[in-house]
């Protein structure tokens, strides 16, 4: 609903198959990221392919999956999936998308520990909403019931620029006082980092990681 890539033309891009023939054609970076629409949409068998694939490609060293589902539907998480993901010669950070507190049940808490015991890292990365989760008591509470279920902060995202999202919108002077208030309170590995999305940026633009002034 909040991200610029619900307009991406995915069907135009022939799927993740194509994409793992032009890397094995053109040849691929140290770290690979499986995101877009959500790959743990795939099945065990499909995910198993896609990693054995990544893991035979020369330099390929890491892999970085981001889903949503470890929280909207922690049942996806089994004791299958997380075989997968230990069996993987590759090191595998997983990146999940929880924006609240009250998104981590027992269920999403029993998940994100089963994830962590199979990866290298387990990441959290939030969009910063109206309404939502824009006070520092309701950030700091999501911070510390991530590290309960083993996961760190990673980023507090700015609203993207999508069509019907703007009532979500902070802006950016207050999401910087809102992470200078987390530095505040909690240790700095606690503090995600305020970032956005700019176009034709090569990486997140960060810009505020605590006690910024």
């Amino acid at each position: 609903r909040y991200c610029f890539r619900r307009g991406f033309p995915y069907a135009e891009h022939g799927g993740w198959r194509a994409a793992l023939q032009r890397l094995e054609a053109e040849g691929a970076p140290a770290e690979v990221i499986l995101s877009g629409g959500d790959p743990l949409l795939l099945d065990d068998a499909a995910l198993g392919e896609c990693l054995e694939r990544l893991a035979a490609l020369p330099g390929v060293r890491r892999v970085r999956i981001h889903s949503r589902l470890p929280v909207a539907v922690p049942a996806r998480v089994t004791a299958a999936l997380a075989e997968r993901l230990a069996g993987t010669p590759l090191q595998t950070a997983v990146v999940v998308h929880a924006n609240h507190p009250n998104e981590i049940d027992a269920a999403a808490a029993a998940a994100l520990r089963r994830l962590g015991a199979a990866t290298g890292a387990l990441l959290n990365q939030a969009v910063l909403l109206r309404g939502v989760n824009d006070d520092a008591a309701t950030l700091e509470t999501l911070s510390e019931r991530l590290f309960e279920a083993g996961a760190l902060p990673y980023y507090l995202h700015l609203l993207d620029p999508v069509a019907g999202a703007a009532h979500f919108e902070v802006d950016e002077a207050a999401g910087r006082r809102l992470v200078d208030a987390l530095a505040r309170r909690l240790p700095g590995y606690l503090v995600p980092r305020l970032a956005r999305e700019e176009p034709g940026a090569a990486a997140k633009t960060v810009l505020a990681a605590g006690l910024t002034g």
